[in-house]
């Protein structure tokens, strides 16, 4: 039986992640700080209390599930927030990688590593974006995540380590935090259909986004750990919608759903961003050659979160 140790496994992904490795008849370890601000736990993991602030509990936890495979999604992961607290981020999201891969080549080179990066890591780089596109990051969030993916990359070259970085564009389902701007929609149009709100209050909505369904990314971090060599991959769905679009789609199908409602009305807030990345759009040629496709596109992505945001709010 092969095991893994997920890092960052409360979230949104790695409880996905943790879900899909038990389906495949894994034995699945997952990281969890004392205290998260996203905390699913999925039945049949086994959770072990560590921190990428603490290189020793990575290694501790390494000892306790002596994994075949280790998968990093920890990171604070609203871009918004970067801004206020660009020191965490680099702690978190970027030396919290090196102390995780660090402890893995002290502890056994021969374990699988995977590293989730970011499609923030390419800013203003005109799309689409592939495994071959200049980064340009454009917030703290993405600087760390720079960081993070280069020295894993680094780590794979001089030590000859099993390292891959997943590039993964905006990846959204019913699990998906709060503070995301998918979820700040279909939960304030659930409000308005629930008579709790009257009005969406909404920043930035020009900006484009390539989005796809967070279960179906998982499957792809575990294609790249099965392959015979380690690289990079880009994972998107090869579509961008603007956020005035993804909103737009809710809303028909709130409108499907309740006819009897009036207009919505929308509120742009102040945004208070330094700096946007405007256009995200992902070429994921390279992880379709080896067997992944997206299914799940953005209007049945709208349909399910939407459906889960209703169920919520009653």
């Amino acid at each position: 039986m092969k095991s893994a140790l997920v890092v960052g496994s409360t979230g949104q992904d790695g409880s996905y992640l943790c879900e899909y490795l038990l389906a495949l008849g894994y034995k699945v370890f997952g990281l969890k700080r004392r205290s998260t601000r996203e905390h699913i736990e999925i039945p049949g993991v086994c959770y072990i209390i560590g921190d990428v602030l603490d290189g020793n509990s990575i290694l501790e936890a390494l000892r306790i599930s002596d994994p075949d495979e280790v998968y990093n999604l920890a990171a604070d992961t609203f871009v918004g927030s970067s801004w206020a607290q660009p020191l965490e981020q680099g702690e978190v999201t970027g030396l919290g990688c090196l102390r995780v891969l660090d402890a893995i080549r002290q502890y056994s080179k021969h374990i699988k590593f995977y590293q989730a990066s970011t499609s923030e890591l390419y800013g203003s780089s005109p799309a689409p974006q592939n495994e071959l596109t200049p980064f340009h990051p454009r917030n703290p969030y993405a600087c760390a995540k720079l960081y993070a993916h280069s020295i894993t990359v680094n780590y794979r070259e001089s030590y000859g380590m099993y390292a891959c970085c997943g590039i993964l564009f905006n990846h959204e389902s019913e699990r998906r935090g709060s503070a995301f701007v998918t979820q700040k929609i279909v939960t304030q149009v659930a409000e308005i259909l629930a008579g709790k709100r009257e009005v969406i209050e909404l920043g930035s909505m020009t900006a484009k986004r390539d989005w796809g369904y967070a279960p179906e990314y998982v499957a792809a971090m575990h294609l790249m750990l099965q392959q015979p060599l380690p690289t990079d991959y880009v994972v998107a769905t090869g579509e961008t919608h603007t956020i005035q679009e993804f909103l737009d789609i809710v809303i028909d199908h709130a409108l499907c759903k309740f006819d009897t409602i009036g207009p919505i009305k929308i509120r742009k807030d102040v945004d208070l961003r330094p700096a946007e990345t405007w256009e995200l759009r992902g070429d994921a040629s390279k992880i379709r050659a080896i067997g992944w496709e997206p299914h799940v596109k953005i209007d049945e992505l709208a349909s399910i979160m939407l459906k889960a945001a209703i169920a919520r709010t009653k």
